[in-house]
């Protein structure tokens, strides 16, 4: 049932869509509909804009409101546009562009809608309905870490106790029988007043029967427990009625410790006494909220908004808008608009033209009445159809901070007055406005500061290559951009090459990355700061154009190699600003930072600044993470030539195993070493020794020793005629000499199946022999260690191996693992021999090496080296 109706007629001018606005925000407001005004008049506003803008006729609004909400027509005199569709197969209006939008947001907003034909019109209709009950937030509060929250107790007891008419107790929970240990049928029909401790404060006569009588209450008293305890609590009592009309009052009460739980939160003051007075008088109120109107938004682009609505309705224009300068005041960017292509225009820049010429410059008045009698007098109206414009400065302390203009669609139609009428509106504004851009830049900046700390955190984090890649694209995308590629270049001979593609929707990855591999890279030129990159965009709208070409079989007839959907969307994808940053580090362009938006977006200076001061720090984690790889595979490299060349040699009738570890991330070789070589027919040379400390120089002595082993051995010389001479090459090194012990024999495999060997033990520890029956004893005797003295007098002992007996030879690092004041020693490893009988060598020294990881919890922090030689049981005839 339709009870009220309201209807009128608008030109086709721009200015008819504020009219529409205002009409239809006085309808419903009129008619108590306040709850869906705002959803209402953006809906007319687009669906008006339609009408008289593009389709160039005039407007039918019709407002009819029924039992469940109202509904809302706009005819015009075009029915034969078309609807938009969306599907796979078109690309969506962007939300941000002014045309076409209008049945988007009806589908989005409205809770029914439809397009309706006649023979001269059309009529795009909607439905808003009416809440049940008013909804939505009567206060709320920012979000807040977790320590910033009020304390409560585990759990929250909320006492719920209802009063009648006569002040006495009608309803008891269980949280307030909890709370004050009293069972209902001990408090249910007394008095309150028996158990409340009402606060006496001097000067205030209300007392808690005046205060349940109130329609709401709030604060604190006591409530006197079983035990005769006061209970301090805090309390929000609420007058209420049944459907009887029978008046009572709920209290609800909580520690008082726990008020945050029902306080509500304080108001902001109210007008003083004296502005209230003003306004009752008649006399005008402040400038800046007749203008913007009250309360002011508090963003900075909720204010630059209202300001150049305000400013178009005031001057009766048909676009308005609004630039602020730069910090260093030589740009104006666009922020705010209305009846523009606001997201194509939006963070724009044009020069400050420093001429004082009427129409040249930005920093007097200027009335131009007809833009096509000066073509560029101001660019950011080129295309739009506006005919004549006034702009006024907005300045602060003789400051130049923005610009404001309105503009019309027919020429001549502002004067001077009109322009002494939008500079006086301007100077209100203009300390506001420069207040909250500030406001806006230290936040920016904060904001700024923290991403860039932890930006830097992140990169110094890693020292891997593709590491460092991804956390460059995933740092920017979406904080500064909407897409981001990385381009590396290895060398100044070689070409860029895409290194790593991102984007915010991940759907669109492959086919940015395909539409990147296709286009030329960007230039490598180490100029600092960001330059626009054009190639992705015009490349894209090819393909895209190319794409719809032939799917209306207007080209070539071969099949795409991509839908039409996902062209359309990787060309959306890219279409906006693509600019490029440098990767400079110790002066060379290492690669370059490709930052993009999407369709008819621009980026903010801003960001572009920060943007460029991340590039900076990503450039040097980029160039670390390079060298140390380089710097990683050379040590890798000279640490795997100082190892035995693999694989072992294989020595008829005695198992070897060998397990080696070194100490230090990255360290392949350390200070200790072993070596198993051939001597001569018959004849193997065997050795492990520790050189004293560990890494590279440790690493340095243990290439010398391993080396001078071999062609001592095969020389022919004996085994203390070997550790002799190298013990007089280590003492020739100099100040690089390190001390070195080292256990070195030789083998010789016998008929029999047995092992005789000759060992030398010079300060290394003792070689252990596991016998069959399970006993172990030393095979050597100790020796002076090498690197100290320069006359040693060494001499060989003879040990034979028997089938079964194993011969095991370690480093320190196993006979001093520790773990607080123990350690394994050589009673440990002896312990751990003795179980390993009638095992194979590989399996002995696995053994040991299990025994040694368990001894203790924490990392070993010594180079450890085992060597285990077993002669195998003669198997029984």
């Amino acid at each position: 049932m339709i009870t009220a109706r309201a209807a009128a007629t608008f030109e086709p001018v721009g200015r008819s869509v504020a009219t529409a606005r205002a009409f239809v925000r006085d309808t419903l407001q009129g008619w108590g509909c306040a709850d869906i005004v705002d959803d209402a008049v953006v809906l007319t506003s687009e669906l008006v804009t339609n009408a008289v803008v593009h389709a160039g006729t005039a407007a039918d609004v019709l407002c009819l409101r029924n039992d469940g909400g109202v509904r809302i027509s706009v005819a015009d005199r075009y029915p034969e546009r078309e609807i938009p569709l969306q599907n796979a197969g078109q690309v969506v209006v962007h939300p941000d562009r002014e045309g076409g939008r209008g049945l988007l947001l009806c589908g989005a907003l409205a809770a029914r809608w439809g397009v309706e034909y006649t023979a001269a019109q059309k009529h795009v209709w909607f439905q808003l309905d009416l809440p049940e009950r008013p909804a939505g937030t009567r206060s709320a509060g920012p979000a807040l870490p977790v320590d910033a929250l009020p304390v409560a107790d585990t759990r929250v007891r909320v006492a719920v106790i209802q009063i009648d008419r006569g002040g006495c107790i009608s309803f008891w929970n269980e949280d307030a029988q909890d709370l004050f240990a009293y069972a209902p049928e001990q408090v249910i029909g007394k008095p309150l007043t028996d158990f409340a401790a009402w606060p006496h404060t001097p000067g205030t006569g209300t007392g808690i029967a005046e205060a349940l009588q109130l329609s709401r209450w709030e604060g604190s008293y006591g409530i006197r427990g079983a035990d005769g305890r006061v209970v301090p609590v805090y309390a929000s009592h609420l007058r209420v009625r049944d459907a009887d009309g029978e008046a009572s009052t709920v209290c609800l009460l909580v520690r008082d410790h726990e008020r945050a739980i029902l306080q509500s939160p304080q108001r902001t003051p109210a007008p003083d006494a004296a502005s209230q007075s003003d306004r009752s008088e008649g006399r005008p109120s402040d400038p800046f909220e007749v203008f913007i109107g009250s309360p002011a938004p508090d963003d900075l682009d909720g204010l630059l908004q209202r300001t150049v609505e305000r400013a178009r309705d005031m001057l009766d224009g048909d676009a308005a808008y609004l630039l602020l300068a730069t910090d260093d005041e030589t740009e104006l960017e666009v922020r705010a608009s209305t009846g523009l292509p606001s997201a194509r225009q939006r963070f724009a820049r044009v020069p400050v033209e420093a001429g004082s010429g009427r129409y040249g410059s930005a920093r007097m008045p200027a009335v131009h009445e007809d833009l096509t009698a000066v073509p560029g007098a101001v660019p950011l109206l080129s295309g739009t159809g506006m005919r004549s414009v006034v702009t006024v400065p907005l300045k602060v302390e003789g400051r130049l901070t923005g610009s404001l203009g309105v503009a019309a669609e027919r020429a001549g139609r502002y004067t001077n007055e009109e322009a002494l009428r939008l500079q006086f509106a301007a100077d209100r504004i203009a300390l506001a406005v420069e207040r909250a851009r500030l406001t806006e830049l230290e936040k920016l900046r904060r904001g700024s500061l923290s991403f860039l700390v932890e930006a830097s955190d992140l990169l110094a984090g890693t020292l891997d290559r593709d590491q460092t890649l991804a956390l460059m694209a995933q740092m920017t995308v979406p904080t500064l951009a909407t897409w981001c590629a990385v381009y590396t270049v290895a060398d100044q001979t070689s070409e860029p090459e895409l290194s790593y593609v991102l984007h915010e929707d991940e759907d669109r990855i492959d086919g940015l990355k395909t539409l990147l591999l296709k286009v030329d890279p960007p230039e490598p030129v180490p100029t600092p700061g960001a330059r626009v990159w054009t190639a992705p965009g015009d490349a894209a709208h090819d393909a895209a154009l190319r794409t719809s070409m032939r799917s209306l079989g207007l080209g070539n007839s071969a099949r795409p190699s991509t839908g039409p959907g996902a062209t359309l969307a990787t060309a959306s994808a890219v279409g906006g600003e693509t600019v490029v940053l440098p990767l400079v580090a110790r002066n060379r362009v290492i690669g370059m930072l490709t930052l993009g938006k999407p369709t008819e977006e621009h980026f903010r200076q801003e960001i572009l600044e920060l943007a460029e001061d991340l590039s900076r720090r990503a450039a040097l984690a980029l160039d670390n993470a390079r060298l140390y790889s380089e710097r990683t595979a050379i040590s890798q490299s000279l640490q795997r030539s100082l190892l035995p060349p693999e694989p072992l040699p294989d020595i008829a009738g005695v198992e070897v195993e060998v397990i080696y570890r070194a100490a230090g991330e990255g360290n392949e070789v350390g200070g200790d070493f072993y070596d198993l070589f051939p001597i001569r027919d018959g004849a193997y040379g065997f050795a492990i020794g520790d050189v004293c400390g560990t890494g590279p120089e440790a690493a340095a002595v243990t290439g010398l020793a391993r080396h001078a082993l071999r062609l001592l051995a095969r020389e022919g010389f004996g085994g203390p005629a070997v550790l002799e001479r190298l013990n007089a090459a280590i003492l020739d090194e100099g100040a690089r000499s390190r001390f070195l012990t080292l256990l070195y024999g030789e083998l010789w495999p016998q008929e029999d199946g047995s092992a005789v060997l000759k060992v030398v033990c010079a300060g290394h520890p003792l070689p252990l022999r596991l016998r069959q029956d399970g006993s172990v004893e030393p095979a050597a005797e100790p020796q002076p260690l090498l690197g100290v003295m320069d006359d040693l007098e060494l001499y060989e002992q003879t040990v034979t191996l028997d089938p079964g007996d194993v011969l095991l030879c370690v480093t320190d690092g196993v006979t001093e693992r520790r773990e607080g004041t123990r350690m394994l020693g050589d009673d440990g490893l002896t312990d751990v021999l003795m179980t390993c009988t009638g095992l194979t060598a590989g399996a002995v020294a696995a053994r040991v090496l299990r025994a040694v990881e368990r001894f203790a919890a924490e990392p070993a922090s010594d180079d450890m080296a085992i060597l285990a030689m077993r002669v195998p049981e003669v198997p029984a005839r």
